[in-house]
């Protein structure tokens, strides 16, 4: 369920709230890292200008200038778990849009939501709800007449959605799992589907089927379908096998190969010029490809690194192109892709693994981002966010998983593979040592935490004095076999990491790192050092406290009706806090009794507790609740901040404001003064173009 951010816009209907972002930015900025992954495109008929974008996580943004910048819009859907594939405005009256969504997660999820006021309010459709919508088509002839592809068949609606009926057979064993649709644009009645296996074509509006798969590889994901619009004989489709081309109305296809690599590409999308039919646009796992001559020859136009989801080109100018990838944003040219360049101002939708403020600059931020490959990693940034530059030399694209950064400066991350450690920002990041081993005898210390001035005295007497590593190391992890790192505590002279694996601790900075199971658990989520040297440690059941630096441990007792755990932590008066499925958890007695804590806080799912020695508060998190909790009593009461608009994960201090980690968009910095073009700016400005997105 989804609360609106503005009080006068409340959207209750079909039992979801559903909401424009109207009051975003008054309150909140997203600071990046921009880029990510971007799935649909859409222009508003009325001003093309006016560019819907949908992500994967049911994010749509707006942007008002030919996609030169982006703003957060609106979200549809339950969760954060639906791909908005595909986004068609209503060429008869543009404020009527469409958006099909799946969700990544459950197949028997997904909707279509409309709007009738260009995206202020939207609703999803009656009859189709549940349904995983994997393809949507409005007839050119016709716009009332639409066309859904699910997985269990081919749906059509001749009232704008309001009802719909089944036009595939029922349970046929071929018309299923659609992926791809077209529509004639002057017979309606004739319409293509593509499936996971191959086309199928009706000419009679869904009474009889029949295959059109010659020409075609067998067993063909069909990706996408598209009708020459001045000559209805001219039919092109995508597959993971490669490009085809039929002049027959699909009663035949040949493939098209000149100027492609031999290997097959998977072909997501195929896109046609409004204005010069035999240019064709194809997007691939491999490229932007492009043709001048209806497909005869083809060349490639961007890296071939770039997976390309979606083309749009501006009607009025054709030449002028943006392009959907994963992990890179958008890409524009306007000169048909001849140049092009990164287009991603105000857009991002980045999974950020770690923030850290940097001990020395209270100006720089460091983040660690995951699932980016080569354009994610680690990044930097010296003015709040502003600007941000890629460090990730030696990261090998890795996912940075969790991040800190040690007393003398040196930065840790905690990676889907092993621990790497970065002690110049311009350097490469070196992988550490793991070893899947008790920590030696003779490098044990039982010391209790040190002061600042006597962990800057033991580093440098290790670095003189104590090997790297010890001589044998015979339980050394192969570097693709080191284990996933959720968390360090680096706040003493001996540093540990929770990971996957067991608990791995560390007595030279980092470099070399020792462990193992605890208690006979292994899949460890958080380490936190306690102000009293404490050391709590968190596996998703089970919850320990070591008093003697992990030389033994005693679990924690919590309440029966507890079922998960997320985090430990503490306030410096000695309280501890217990993240928890069931909300916080606070306990002024050691860990010996909890008490559920609410006054205003999430009473599910919180992610964590922590204290903010700058403001000296509390800040909490939660999932769903797209904002972040605040305390300035000890837990007492508590306050939500501004909705943010999307899901935070956590949440820290940045000179007196809020900055969170969002779980899919990045940072956000709460803050009130300009920040560069607000949602509610683009409402007005689309609303101004008689078509407003969500």
């Amino acid at each position: 369920m989804y609360k609106t951010i503005c009080s006068s816009v409340k959207i209750a209907l079909c039992g979801f709230f559903l909401f424009s972002l109207i009051a975003f930015a008054s309150d909140w900025r997203l600071i990046g890292p921009e880029g990510g992954d971007v799935r649909s495109l859409a222009y508003d008929p009325a001003n093309p200008s006016h560019i819907l974008l949908g992500t994967s996580a049911g994010q749509m943004f707006l942007s008002q200038d030919g996609g030169s910048s982006w703003a957060l819009f609106a979200h549809l859907g339950p969760g954060d778990d639906y791909v908005l594939d595909h986004i068609i405005f209503d060429p008869a009256h543009p404020a009527t849009i469409y958006v099909a969504a799946w969700s990544l997660y459950n197949a028997d999820e997904g909707d279509v939501f409309r709007s009738d006021d260009g995206g202020r309010t939207w609703h999803p459709l009656p009859g189709v709800h549940g349904k995983s919508i994997r393809a949507l088509a409005m007839a050119p002839s016709d716009p009332n007449l639409l066309i859904i592809g699910a997985l269990d068949g081919v749906f059509r609606s001749r009232n704008g959605g309001q009802t719909w009926e089944r036009i595939s057979p029922e349970n046929h064993a071929e018309i299923k799992n659609i992926e791809s649709l077209a529509i004639d644009p002057q017979n309606p009645d004739i319409i293509y589907a593509g499936t996971w296996h191959l086309p199928w074509k009706t000419e009679d509006g869904g009474a009889s089927w029949h295959s059109i798969s010659k020409g075609i590889a067998f067993d063909s994901d069909m990706f996408s379908i598209i009708v020459d619009p001045k000559n209805p004989s001219v039919v092109y489709a995508s597959a993971c096998s490669g490009m085809y081309k039929s002049l027959d109305k699909a009663e035949y296809f040949h493939r098209l190969s000149v100027g492609l690599p031999q290997w097959a590409h998977r072909t997501r999308v195929l896109k046609q010029d409004p204005q010069r039919p035999s240019i064709v646009y194809a997007g691939t796992t491999g490229g932007l490809w492009k043709t001048v001559d209806g497909g005869d020859k083809w060349k490639l136009v961007t890296d071939d690194s770039v997976i390309v989801n979606d083309v749009l080109m501006d009607p009025r100018e054709p030449d002028h192109v943006l392009v959907a990838t994963d992990r890179g944003g958008v890409l524009a040219s306007s000169d048909g892709f001849a140049h092009y360049e990164t287009s991603n101002r105000g857009f991002a939708h980045r999974v950020i693994g770690g923030v850290v403020i940097d001990n020395k600059d209270p100006n720089r931020i460091y983040v660690g981002v995951v699932n980016d490959k080569d354009l994610g990693g680690f990044f930097i940034s010296d003015d709040g966010g502003a600007n941000w530059k890629q460090s990730n030399r030696g990261l090998d694209e890795r996912d940075v998983l969790s991040l800190q950064q040690a007393e003398d400066g040196a930065i840790l991350a905690g990676t889907n593979h092993g621990v790497f450690y970065l002690t110049a920002l311009n350097g490469e990041w070196k992988p550490a040592v793991m070893v899947r081993a008790p920590l030696p005898e003779q490098h044990e210390t039982a010391s209790p935490a040190p002061s600042s001035k006597t962990a800057k005295a033991a580093a440098r007497s290790r670095s003189t004095t104590a090997p790297r590593k010890p001589a044998a190391l015979e339980h050394e992890i192969a570097l693709d076999k080191t284990p996933r790192i959720r968390s360090f505590d680096v706040t003493g002279s001996t540093w540990y990491a929770a990971t996957n694996e067991g608990l791995f601790v560390s007595i030279d900075r980092g470099h070399t790192w020792y462990g193992g199971m605890i208690e006979s658990e292994s899949d460890f989520i958080a380490v936190n050092r306690l102000p009293d040297g404490t050391l709590g440690l968190i596996a998703p059941k089970r919850g320990f406290l070591s008093h003697d630096q992990g030389k033994s441990w005693s679990q924690i007792t919590y309440p029966q009706y507890v079922t998960g755990l997320y985090n430990l932590t503490a306030v410096p008066d000695g309280t501890l806090w217990l993240a928890t499925r069931e909300g916080a958890l606070r306990s002024t007695d050691g860990g010996k009794t909890w008490e559920h804590t609410l006054g205003g806080l999430s009473a599910r799912n919180v992610f964590a507790v922590r204290y903010d020695a700058v403001s000296q508060r509390l800040l909490a998190t939660a999932l769903g609740t797209r904002g972040v909790f605040e305390s300035k009593d000890g837990g007492q009461s508590w306050q939500r901040t501004p909705d943010t608009g999307v899901s935070i994960k956590t949440a820290l201090d940045y000179h007196g404001r809020v900055l969170a980690a969002s779980s899919y968009n990045g940072l956000l910095l709460q803050d009130g003064v300009g920040g560069g073009a607000s949602a509610e700016t683009a409402h007005a400005a689309a609303a101004g173009s008689t078509t407003n997105r969500q």
